[in-house]
C-alpha cells in the first residue's frame, strides 16, 4: 500500500511546494500530483530534476476553480492533500490585497469543499487514512515584543498584514471543516523559509542577486526586525512527516531555531559573498546596465551596498517559534544551522545563474508554458 499512496500538492511549483515535491520523489516511494496555477511565483524549472519520474504528474489548475478541483480529486484519488498554494509576499498584499483574499481564503474554501466531497465518498482504510494538511505561517500570530517569548501552537492570532490576515482566515476555515464536517485535517505554521529556488522578491535571494549585480541592498527601517530562519529542505522533511504521522486536528509549529535580525542576515550574506565571489575577482558587477545598478570600486566589499529605506506599514518586529511539539511528538529537528544553510543557499545561486536569470528577464514563464 505504501507504493500506491498519492500526494496531491497544491502550489507545488512554488518555493516551498517544489522542495516538498523534490523530497517526495527523491526520498520516498509516494506518487505526487503537483497542482499549480503557475502565477508569477510558480516555476516548473524548479522541478526539472524530478519531472521525468513516473511517480510525478503536473496539472495546471486554479484552486479557486471548483469543477477543476473536483475533477482532479476524481482522477487521482489522493490519500494526502498538502495545501501550499498561496499568495505570500507581504509587500504585494499591501499594494493589492484582493489577490490574497481570493487565493488564500476563497481558494482554501474551494479546495476544502472538493476534499470534503471526495472524502465523503471514500470507504474503509482509504477514508480513515485520508489527510488534508494545510501549510500556513507564523505571521498569523502577529509579532513578539519581548526577547524571550516564543510562538506556540496556542498563541492567539493577531495578524498584521493583509497577507497574514488572509492566512489566518484560511487556518480558521480548515479547523472549522474538521469540527463541523469531520474532515481529517492538520495544520502547520512555519517560520521564514530560505534556500535554493527562492523567488528573488524575498529578502535573502534579493540581497544575493542585488549584490552580484552591484545594486543597493535595501533594508527596511533600522534592519533590527527579528525572524526565525528555516532552511526549506528541513521544512519539506517536516511537512511530509506531519502529513504522514501527525495527529488529526493538531497544529505543529515548525521553526529553524535561528533568530536573526534582518541586518545581520544581510551582513552575513555579504560576508559569504566576499569569500565566495569577491568583487575584485569579479571585475565589474554584471547587469551594470540595468536601472539602479551601481559601479563600485573593486576594493569595496558587498556590505558597502547596504541602503536603509523607509519601513513598510505594519512591519512586525519579531517572530520566533517554539518547535518543541513537533520534536517531541514526531521526532523532527532541523539538520541545517543558519550558517550552513545560508552558505549552501549563496553557493546555489552562484552555481545556478540560468535559473534566476530566467526569472529576472521573464523567460521562465514563457518556456514553462511550452513544456
Amino acid at each position: 500500500m505504501l507504493l500506491q499512496k498519492v500526494f496531491l500538492i497544491t502550489g507545488g511549483a512554488g518555493f516551498i511546494g517544489s522542495a516538498v515535491v523534490r523530497h517526495l520523489i527523491n526520498d520516498t516511494e509516494y506518487k505526487v500530483v503537483n497542482v499549480d496555477k503557475l502565477t508569477y511565483a510558480g516555476n516548473l524549472h524548479s522541478l526539472k530534476s524530478v519531472a521525468g519520474s513516473t511517480r510525478y504528474q503536473f496539472e495546471q489548475a486554479d484552486i479557486c476553480d471548483a469543477p477543476a478541483m473536483a475533477a482532479l480529486f476524481a482522477k487521482y484519488q489522493p490519500d494526502v492533500v498538502m495545501h501550499l498554494a498561496a499568495e505570500s509576499h507581504v509587500d504585494r498584499s499591501i499594494n493589492g490585497p484582493g489577490d490574497f483574499i481570493q487565493t488564500n481564503i476563497v481558494g482554501t474554501y474551494t479546495l476544502l469543499e472538493a476534499a470534503r466531497a471526495y472524502w465523503a465518498g471514500l470507504y474503509g482504510d482509504k477514508k480513515a487514512a485520508f489527510r488534508f494538511h494545510h501549510i500556513s505561517t507564523d505571521e498569523v500570530y502577529g509579532d513578539l515584543h519581548g526577547t524571550d517569548d516564543l510562538f506556540t501552537e496556542s498563541t492567539p492570532y493577531a495578524p498584521s498584514s493583509p497577507y497574514s490576515a488572509s492566512k489566518a482566515g484560511s487556518d480558521h476555515l480548515v479547523r472549522a471543516w474538521l469540527r463541523t464536517f469531520g474532515l481529517p485535517t492538520v495544520v502547520t505554521n512555519c517560520s521564514n523559509n530560505y534556500g535554493p529556488y527562492h523567488f528573488p522578491e524575498k529578502l535573502i535571494p534579493l540581497m544575493i542577486l542585488n549584490a552580484l549585480a552591484g545594486k543597493p541592498l535595501p533594508v527596511y527601517g533600522d534592519g533590527k526586525q527579528i525572524r526565525d530562519w528555516l532552511y526549506v529542505e528541513d521544512h519539506a522533511r517536516a511537512l511530509v512527516k506531519v502529513a504522514t504521522q501527525g495527529a488529526v486536528g493538531e497544529t505543529y509549529n515548525i521553526g529553524g531555531h535561528n533568530e536573526m535580525q534582518n541586518i545581520e542576515v544581510v551582513k552575513t550574506i555579504c560576508s559569504i559573498l566576499d569569500e565566495l565571489a569577491p568583487m575584485h575577482k569579479r571585475g565589474v558587477p554584471f547587469n551594470t546596465q540595468q536601472p539602479g545598478a551601481m559601479m563600485r570600486p573593486y576594493s569595496q566589499c558587498y556590505e558597502s551596498l547596504i541602503t536603509f529605506v523607509e519601513d513598510r506599514p505594519g512591519h512586525d518586529v519579531r517572530y520566533a517559534i517554539d518547535a518543541g511539539k513537533i520534536q517531541r511528538e514526531l521526532g523532527w529537528v532541523p539538520e541545517e544551522s543558519f550558517e550552513s544553510g545560508l552558505r549552501k543557499t549563496v553557493q546555489w545561486y552562484l552555481d545556478n545563474p540560468s535559473w534566476w536569470q530566467a526569472i529576472l528577464d521573464g523567460s521562465y514563464q514563457r518556456t514553462a508554458s511550452q513544456e
